[in-house]
């Protein structure tokens, strides 16, 4: 029997007549069975794959025939703007048997919050943020609201498990299922990752045993993605490329930078093109509007950073662009599945590269992809500020908890030992964050003088948002920008560049952190804080071997590309080797250990080997990516002397020794000072660290050209 005939007729009836479809997608066939007799799964296919329609049909199959009454699924998404690009899909599936599905997340309004109080949807599309706020609300009756809950949708599920707001959503489902007094059935969405079984597993978190079916049909290879390289040399050049070529065309181009986008989209629009622009720091109207006049142009560009990347709907794309390059294979995929929906188009993907750091990093990340290769999800380690963010909630939550609290509530996730539960318990008391009374926690003072603002909104999120000026046209909000952007010293007018268009600020308001600004004739300079990010120890090795010679495969190289690679392989020809690391020079008075380790696992040999023999190093240590730098004495024969020292001290993998950090990193930490110092020092640290890598790399030999 297929999957269709196992559906409710009432499902059938409308995906023939309402959707006009002749038959189910593989996925959506294969996905009936295991959904319906209630398993967990991870649904697998490439963007635009019809994976929602996969994990509703079944559930509507099961709200029916079951009588399913109140809220009894919660969709959930990492972006609000795809809940609400969602909404009138899901909510039309819904009408099909007389349900109802509505949106709540921070932009959600009050009386729309009331109302779904009042009369509860079916389904609740919704934030990992939203579901804890709701929790923890003093007007909602959360476990009265939760208490019909029997399933959830995770979607874009690898983008939740790659950092900590899928621990967070994993432990406030953990919560709500214990309100229900009932698992849930836990089904995710994703196009193709590297680790299906494992990352089915975290799914389940506290529910695991139960049965779990990873479903990805294999839907051919199809036709070969038309893959472009080119090496352009600066942001002016790559716009006046894309100004150029496929006039008449929907184009999407990616730039991994907020002030990328707005120089590109800047440029584009002094060259005529109709250009729009996406990235965090716009408003929230200004992307809407923006990203609504694109879904409907026919000849226009919308410049945009990774907002864009997942399944938020834009139009039908004729053509995806990518300055610099992504850094991941996964995020390359989702890009690339942008294009070619229609069916007499190819999916196609121009990779422009301004500078050589980004020129090598495409072009390893190419030979990754032509290779099949695609990264294993890995949740970040250690979550233990996620464990203590959640005790916190939990005593918001039930006012008053046993003080061993998480053994009932968060015993089946990983958050933290027992005996860091503890430590975090103490500490949190100590601190005033919680007190006490017989046995009983409660939220203490200086959780209330911390986060209690405005219903402890802050407590609310496990990300840090970087501190930004609002920028304001009249009474219309443009978006937001670093402080130090304004108040550096300028000679003239003060310009800035927002939404890809030119400003001059007339005003700064530092007490409410507002700056005013009138159109200009004249762009300016645009910032924002980030942070270095570490390559993976696969993408550092792929541009190692591409070095060496390897050259992806079924893709196009222009003529400007393939003379560059041929000058960085001369370039580079004495710090890489086929079988062996490099220990030799790479400019300034320093010996380098060229590793190609990655940093993370560079943070570890770092740690390694300072510890048994600091006289390789000067007064600092410093690496990056791809080498680390020794004193300008080192030679091969010591840093062997030295690795063989450490994995003796550390056991052959390193495991043993935990890199050093710095107070401003563990700062970046959200909910830090929830953490004794000790614990947060460790868990920024160990979140730094790849043994796996540091082992490979220390297994080689060494070449010395120093």
């Amino acid at each position: 029997m297929s999957g269709f005939d196992q559906l409710s007729p009432a499902v059938q009836h409308h995906i023939a007549n309402s959707l006009g479809w002749a038959s189910l997608r593989p996925l959506q066939d294969e996905a009936v069975e295991p959904l319906l007799r209630g398993d967990d799964a991870l649904l697998l296919a490439p963007t635009a794959g019809g994976k929602t329609e996969a994990a509703m049909f079944p559930l509507l199959s099961r709200m029916s025939s079951e009588e399913w009454r109140g809220t009894s699924v919660l969709y959930v998404c990492p972006l609000r703007a795809l809940l609400n690009n969602l909404e009138p899909r899901i909510a039309g599936y819904a009408s099909w048997l007389g349900r109802t599905a509505s949106v709540r997340h921070g932009d959600t309004g009050a009386g729309v919050r009331r109302r779904q109080l009042l009369d509860a949807p079916d389904i609740l599309l919704t934030t990992p943020e939203s579901l804890e706020s709701m929790l923890v609300s003093t007007t909602t009756d959360a476990e009265r609201f939760f208490a019909s809950l029997r399933a959830v949708v995770v979607d874009e599920i690898h983008a939740f498990a790659g950092d900590d707001r899928g621990w967070h959503l994993l432990s406030v489902l953990e919560r709500i299922t214990k309100l229900g007094g009932q698992p849930l059935q836990r089904i995710g969405l994703s196009a193709t990752v590297g680790n299906a079984p494992e990352l089915l597993h975290w799914l389940q978190g506290g529910s695991r045993g139960r049965p779990a079916v990873v479903v990805a049909p294999d839907g051919g290879s199809g036709p070969t993605p038309i893959m472009d390289l080119d090496y352009v040399g600066s942001t002016a050049n790559a716009a006046k490329i894309v100004a150029a070529l496929h006039r008449g065309q929907k184009r999407l181009v990616f730039a991994d930078s907020r002030r990328v986008v707005e120089e590109l989209a800047l440029a584009l629009r002094d060259r005529d093109v109709e250009t729009h622009v996406s990235h965090s720091s716009l408003s929230l109207d200004t992307r809407r509007r923006s990203e609504a006049a694109f879904a409907v142009g026919r000849d226009c560009v919308i410049v945009s950073t990774s907002t864009l990347e997942l399944g938020i709907d834009v139009g039908d794309l004729d053509r995806v662009i990518q300055l610099g390059s992504p850094r991941t294979v996964a995020s390359l995929l989702q890009r690339l599945g942008r294009t070619g929906r229609r069916a007499d188009t190819t999916r196609n993907m121009l990779f422009l590269a301004t500078d050589e750091p980004e020129f090598l990093r495409a072009t390893g990340l190419l030979l990754l992809w032509s290779e099949g290769y695609v990264e294993p999800v890995v949740p970040p380690l250690s979550p233990r500020h996620v464990a203590a963010q959640q005790m916190l909630g939990l005593t918001l939550q039930e006012r008053r908890v046993g003080d061993n609290l998480w053994q009932r509530w968060f015993g089946g996730l990983e958050l933290a030992t027992p005996e860091e539960w503890t430590s975090i318990r103490d500490w949190l008391l100590d601190q005033g964050h919680l007190d006490t009374d017989s046995g009983m926690l409660f939220a203490g003072p200086e959780a209330e003088k911390r986060y209690g603002r405005i219903h402890y909104r802050d407590l609310m999120a496990v990300f840090t948002a970087d501190p930004q000026v609002l920028i304001l046209h009249g009474r219309q909000e443009v978006g937001a920008v670093d402080p130090m952007l304004l108040q550096r010293k300028v000679e003239g007018p003060r310009l800035i560049t927002l939404g890809g268009r030119p400003w001059e600020v007339t005003y700064v308001d530092w007490k409410r952190r507002r700056a005013y600004v009138e159109p200009s004739t004249q762009g300016g300079v645009v910032k924002w804080a980030s942070m270095p990010q570490p390559y993976s120890f696969a993408l550092c090795d792929a541009i190692r071997r591409a070095l060496l010679g390897a050259d992806p495969q079924s893709v196009h190289t222009t003529t400007r590309a393939q003379n560059m690679l041929s000058e960085l392989r001369d370039d580079y020809s004495n710090r890489v080797d086929e079988a062996r690391t490099v220990v030799g020079s790479g400019g300034g008075s320093r010996v380098r250990w060229w590793t190609w380790a990655g940093a993370r696992g560079n943070a570890v040999l770092v740690a390694a080997l300072s510890a048994v023999q600091p006289e390789l190093f000067d007064t600092t240590t410093a690496y990056d990516n791809w080498q680390i730098a020794l004193r300008g004495d080192a030679t091969a024969s010591a840093v062997a002397s030295a690795v063989s020292a450490a994995k003796s001290a550390f056991g052959p993998d390193f495991r043993g020794v935990v890199p050093t950090v710095d107070e401003r990193a563990v700062r970046q930490l959200k909910f830090f000072e929830m953490l004794p110092p000790e614990l947060a020092m460790r868990t920024v640290a160990e979140r730094m660290t790849d043994y796996d890598a540091a082992a490979n790399v220390a297994s080689r030999g060494f070449l010395d050209l120093s």
